[in-house]
């Protein structure tokens, strides 16, 4: 960028002015995190976003979401809503660091940006409301992280100044939901530096105490913040003087510090050699330097051993920088995760992302796995064995791009020009050899469980709309969309989902259609007339032939339905397809369809995609491609496997209905808990738990022992510590929470249903809970509602 337009880029932006730093700096991938912010909804990941640009003075003024000013929230519906509906990068340069920061969001129907997101990235800070702790989308972007090997993790326990927050209650949610077994807790709250605070039972932080380095923070009305050493004594915290010789966190100071280093010390023998050498005295580990320290818990944490846990308060930037030097400490680097260290590796790089813009094209979000990419440069995509060719490099700064000449080793940007490419493609150097083409992991799009019908307008129209839906899956693989019985289909994750899809076929695509009835995705599983495997050396019978186009081909499939202790794979929407040596066959669409057995898998999808019976996806079988004959033209096999198939599901009969079911969390006050209550188990949901908040249910075998762990007193909380003491009242306003598995069937009005019941004070989030086979008699009531009865 020339410094003449560069002036006059930083003269139009909008305020708060956003800093972007052109200047080269030299690459050094053991300094880069590639990192993301997971969390359920309303954790405070956009907040605490703005407040990393702020410290990092990239912003000048922080943004709000309530007000619909936030940088990486620029989408209007983002902006209208007060959510986040896409992941968004931005890099960020704090101290000698340099963050790929990715913000993603929380919302369960935008889980596909969770997933593309956790892909690429090699540490995420995980958020917790400190007064819900641990919730059912905390566990669902826990698992998303497990999924695809996400070495390091960092807990930030947010929302610390808020009336009920509780320290000690969200440690012990981690240990209750099994997130991990040995948080380490590195920093302690201080609600209040006045004592009488504590007594009041008043809500806050004001405070910090960074037991690794041993400071103490203090942030003042304005969020400016100070830093006191703490004293290498134990006797001489009687006479600080920016603490008050009364206050009741002096006595946990000391006792905090040891814990930490005798439960870090389990973990690293070196450690555990050094405190045996120190003097048996309380003031013994308080003089340790925090340099001496930080080696064990960065290796402990590479290794997942520990799971660093801090906190703050993000809206008040509370703990942002603490947190921010933590991930600089312990985050792993590209350097410390499989990949080719030889400086001449070809290059590799993964397609994470694809968006559309108006002005730009189809913009390609990228990680670099090994070697650089070059602007005006070709690459192939080893995924679908297309060339393509680069025609821009850029860092995108959220919304705002900036043009660079080189993506290096362990860089995330975003590349023009890519027409076939999608999320989750591989791509490599044209002249790679074999053994660097192979495909990376794929990136596995949630189950869609919701659909409706799009109708354009006119029949002008429907081309458009079809080509807009097409796009629309591309930047948003969790988007489906087919034809049945004439009329088209779309499918996502959930009624906001479908929300957003229409207003972005609408608003970005400007495609003219209505959107019909929402419909709920059943699924239908394998008749039970189904033929029995083949035997050891496959005996074809005439179920495994067909004829097309003039030629006889056969394909010999095994077929039958997954048993309890199989598990579907979720990119062939829980089926399991198998080849001849039982090993699992990738997706077609996200596949290279070069030999027999993925030309014989594209057939299979096919069939699977609609059922003879109901026209229903088939879910719940498993597939095993046993033998086949080779056609003069291969392509005839996808056709050829596809009648089989079919003819072959036909033959098993209609087998059983699945629909999806949610796990929904309800709050509502006391005076209206009873309507709420009736109305769910009305509409078929199962009651699993019913508390007054400070404690969740747990759909777990078993927590993790709170034995080894150091939790803090909950006095730290004084406000949470106070309803502890008292207890629970019937106050007819007291919020109750009821967590309930429902039938998503019934629950497509819910937000208005609750409205209603509880008088505007009722609330509830969901996730997923997977699909369940239903009744006959709720078979029938299905069959009819989609017309095949």
């Amino acid at each position: 960028m020339q410094p003449r337009l560069l002036l006059s880029f930083v003269r139009k932006c909008r305020a708060p002015c956003r800093k972007i730093s052109t200047k080269a700096v030299p690459h050094d991938p053991s300094k880069i995190r590639n990192m993301a912010l997971v969390a359920h909804i309303d954790s405070g990941k956009t907040t605490l976003t703005e407040s990393i640009l702020l410290q990092s003075s990239y912003l000048s003024a922080s943004g709000s979401v309530d007000t619909g000013s936030t940088t990486t929230d620029f989408l209007p519906a983002e902006r209208e809503r007060g959510i986040t509906i896409q992941s968004a990068s931005i890099p960020v340069k704090w101290k000698n660091w340099r963050f790929n920061l990715i913000d993603t969001p929380g919302h369960a129907d935008f889980g596909m940006e969770v997933e593309s997101a956790s892909r690429v990235i090699d540490g995420a800070v995980v958020l917790i409301d400190s007064v819900e702790g641990v919730e059912a989308q905390t566990k669902g972007v826990w698992k998303q992280l497990d999924r695809y090997g996400v070495p390091t993790r960092m807990m930030f326990l947010n929302k610390q100044d808020r009336p009920g927050a509780s320290f000690r209650s969200s440690l012990r949610s981690l240990l209750m939901h099994r997130l991990h077994p040995h948080p380490m807790v590195l920093t302690l709250p201080i609600a209040s530096f006045d004592p009488q605070d504590y007594a009041h039972a008043e809500p806050g932080i004001q405070g910090l105490v960074d037991l690794v380095k041993w400071e103490l923070w203090h942030w003042n009305g304005d969020g400016e913040s100070t830093c006191h050493p703490l004293p290498t004594d134990i006797k001489a915290f009687d006479k600080l003087q920016f603490l008050s010789s009364d206050h009741p966190i002096i006595p946990h100071l000391a006792p905090a510090r040891s814990q930490l280093l005798e439960n870090l010390s389990m973990f690293s023998e070196d450690l555990m050699e050094t405190l045996l050498t120190l003097p048996s005295e309380p003031s013994s580990y308080l003089g340790l330097r925090h340099s001496d320290i930080l080696p064990h818990l960065r290796k402990s944490a590479l290794e997942n051993k520990i799971l660093p846990v801090v906190c703050g308060s993000a809206i008040k930037h509370i703990g942002t920088s603490i947190a921010m030097d933590y991930v600089g400490e312990l985050f792993a680097s590209p350097l410390d995760v499989p990949h080719d260290s030889a400086q001449s590796a070809p290059l590799r790089m993964l397609a994470w992302k694809v968006s559309w813009d108006q002005k730009r094209g189809w913009m390609t979000y990228v990680r670099i796995y090994s070697g650089m990419q070059k602007v005006q440069s070709a690459v192939l995509n080893a995924t679908r064995n297309q060339k393509e060719r680069v025609s821009k490099l850029l860092l995108m700064y959220a919304s705002e791009p900036v043009e660079v000449d080189e993506l290096p080793f362990g860089a995330v940007g975003v590349v023009l020009g890519l027409k076939f490419t999608r999320t989750g493609d591989t791509l490599v150097s044209p002249g790679a050899p074999p053994s660097s083409r192979s495909i990376m992991q794929d990136i596995i799009p949630p189950k869609a469980v919701i659909s409706a019908s799009v109708i354009p307008q006119s029949h002008s129209d429907l081309e458009p709309v079809q080509n807009a839906l097409e796009s629309l899956s591309r930047t948003d693989p969790s988007v489906r969309s087919d034809l049945q019985e004439g009329q088209i289909l779309v499918h996502g994750l959930g009624a906001l989902h479908l929300e957003i899809v229409e207003g972005r076929l609408r608003d970005e695509f400007q495609v003219n259609f209505e959107l019909g009835q929402r419909r709920v995705s059943y699924r239908e599983g394998l008749g039970s007339n189904y033929d029995l495997p083949h035997f050891e050396k496959p005996l074809v019978t005439d179920n495994d032939k067909t004829d097309i186009a003039g030629t006889s081909v056969t394909v010999a499939l095994d077929i039958r339905p997954l048993q309890e202790d199989e598990e579907g794979n979720p990119l062939w929407d829980g089926n399991l397809v198998l080849n001849k040596a039982g090993v699992a066959i990738p997706s077609p669409e996200s596949s290279s369809t070069a030999n027999p057995e993925l030309l014989i898998a594209s057939g299979i999808a096919t069939a699977l995609s609609s059922s003879p019976h109901s026209s229903l996806p088939m879910s719940n079988l498993r597939i095993q491609i046993r033998e086949w004959t080779t056609p003069s033209s291969l392509s005839l096999l996808t056709g050829a496997s596809a009648i089989i198939m079919r003819n072959r599901v036909r033959k098993a009969g209609m087998g059983p209905l699945m629909e999806p079911y949610f796990l929904f969390k309800v709050s509502a006050t006391e005076d209206t808990l009873g309507k709420v209550i009736k109305d769910l188990t009305e509409h078929g949901a199962e009651l699993q738990d019913l508390g007054d908040g400070m404690s969740d249910g747990i759909d777990e075998v078993g927590a993790y022992p709170e034995e080894g762990n150091y939790l803090p007193p909950a006095m730290l909380s004084p406000s949470s510590f106070s309803l502890n003491l008292k207890g629970s009242s019937a106050s007819p306003k007291l919020k109750r929470f009821i967590r309930a598995l429902a039938p998503l069937s019934q629950m497509l009005d819910y937000n208005s249903r609750l409205r209603a019941l509880s008088g505007g004070n009722g609330q509830f989030d969901m996730i997923s809970a997977g699909f369940r086979t239903v009744t006959e008699p709720r078979k029938m009531e299905i069959l009819r509602e989609i017309g095949r009865a």
